[in-house]
């Protein structure tokens, strides 16, 4: 098995993406909207994807957070707020704003696990920064540490009884960039004191099942290297000063945050200590490259997946359906109109 996680080119697995998965074995898929018509369209795809994997647990991924974020859409999907809304509720109603957060979640783990995904990029953990770039913005459950940690924990117990993996991003912190990563590399100069605020999210989710590296780089660190491609991040920052121990993959190698082939970039991050390199857009070229320079992938990060993925072997809660989630998080939110 492969160290990376694969997009694909289009709705239905290709000729030449066929023979490449089935020869390389990657880890697991992440989805686009460019692959998705309708459910029993996705349902087809993510049924041949496991065929091809011999895997029923295969990993297969999206990024489904509500807003502005949200590859499966209206009409055929229901729409969902953003983590700000729940950050508004949390001003006036803390617990409801937990439970009307941990609904959301179990409503999007049910949309999800209908359709044969079996993990899902969020929840946001990155502090909002006012003055920042708006790539975090209203993604965040709001400026509090101790606030965003509790709401990430709700999204996660929410997906997890929905059968879907929850993924903590953006570790260690994205909140204080001041340009979007997708389009440049951030630099962020606060000093290691102050970045404490910024971990304190993540260090009380550290048994999260899944994270993904942030592509900054934090001068108080390693002012060489991005958080994905630095040892010193990953190894001092993430694993002891977090104490995470879960599956950890980088952001998507295209974005602009990063320089060099997506080879290249790919071993990369893995030698830094990412357990997966994440790729996102289906390119032949680039993942016939990395499925060629990629050594297998390492027993340890092969255990973090299994154990990521019997996280939610017991499978979705049969007394919560996606209807009743999304009508008491409705009414739940609908307090901070009141």
């Amino acid at each position: 098995m492969k160290p990376v996680i694969f997009g694909l080119a289009g709705e239905r697995v290709s000729a030449e993406e066929r023979a490449l998965f089935q020869a390389c074995d990657p880890a697991g898929y992440i989805l686009f909207g460019r692959n998705i018509r309708d459910r029993a369209q996705l349902r087809a795809l993510t049924d041949d994807l496991r065929d091809l994997a011999g895997r029923d647990d295969l990993f297969i991924m999206i990024d489904q957070e509500g807003g502005r974020v949200a590859r499966m859409r209206p009409p055929e999907w229901p729409e969902c707020p953003p983590a700000a809304r729940f950050d508004a509720l949390y001003e006036v109603a803390p617990s409801s704003a937990i439970e009307a957060a941990r609904c959301n979640a179990r409503l999007l783990g049910s949309m999800l696990a209908e359709v044969g995904i079996t993990a899902n990029a969020a929840p946001v953990l990155d502090l909002r920064y006012a003055g920042a770039s708006d790539i975090v913005g209203d993604r965040s459950f709001g400026e509090e540490p101790m606030r965003v940690a509790a709401l990430g924990r709700a999204t996660l117990e929410g997906l997890r009884s929905s059968a879907v993996v929850g993924i903590v991003k953006h570790m260690p912190g994205h909140g204080r960039a001041l340009v979007d990563s997708h389009l440049a590399l951030p630099t962020v100069s606060a000093s290691s004191w102050d970045l404490e605020r910024d971990l304190a999210p993540f260090r009380a989710l550290r048994d999260a099942p899944v994270g993904m590296t942030a592509h900054i780089v934090y001068t108080a660190w390693d002012a060489e290297r991005p958080a994905s491609l630095s040892p010193r991040v990953i190894g001092e920052i993430i694993r002891e000063g977090i104490g995470f121990d879960g599956l950890l993959m980088s952001d998507d190698l295209d974005m602009k945050a990063l320089n060099g082939p997506a080879d290249e970039l790919a071993e990369a991050v893995v030698a830094a200590g990412c357990d997966l390199a994440l790729n996102c857009w289906g390119r032949m070229d680039e993942m016939t490259a990395i499925a060629a320079r990629l050594q297998d992938m390492s027993d340890v990060a092969r255990a973090r997946l299994d154990r990521a993925m019997k996280s939610i072997e017991a499978g979705p809660d049969s007394e919560w359906s996606g209807e009743r989630a999304m009508a008491t998080r409705d009414a739940l939110l609908a307090k901070v109109l009141a």
